[in-house]
């Protein structure tokens, strides 16, 4: 994006401009356009690079507990249907199906637990409950 998008657009607008009249110059105003949405997308990536931070899991904590970074198995007690989830950070909710974001509801409920336990998590719809079968890193 930044290396071989940004510069070729930057070319077209140069190009654009020096064509005389802005205002109805379609590829000056579509690439003005496209700089700002790549400049505002290359802020955001950039102050989330900054903010992030790497995150170990300790070799003191038991792996059979939950915590960030877990894949637990879990079986949805009102539908008998067992999933797989992975708690992540919210920047990295999308990046997979499984992965749910640390600050979620199930997320938080399920933080310390280990398999065995039933967590209790209230939605906005209803209260559901999850048996905990299986957690690893």
């Amino acid at each position: 994006m930044i290396k071989i998008e940004r510069p070729e657009i930057v070319k077209v607008v140069s190009w654009a401009a020096g064509n005389g009249d802005r205002s109805e110059n379609g590829d000056y105003i579509y690439g003005k356009k496209k700089l700002r949405q790549i400049d505002s997308r290359i802020k955001y990536l950039i102050i989330n690079i900054e903010d992030a931070e790497i995150v170990r899991r300790d070799s003191v904590v038991p792996e059979r507990k939950i915590f960030f970074g877990a894949f637990v198995v879990i079986n949805d007690d009102t539908k008998s249907k067992s999933l797989t989830i992975r708690i992540v950070g919210a920047q990295e909710i999308n990046h997979a199906p499984e992965n749910i974001s640390w600050i979620s509801p199930l997320a938080k409920s399920l933080m310390g637990r280990s398999v065995g336990d039933i967590v209790n998590v209230e939605t906005t719809k209803d209260e559901r409950s999850y048996s905990v079968l299986e957690v690893y890193y």
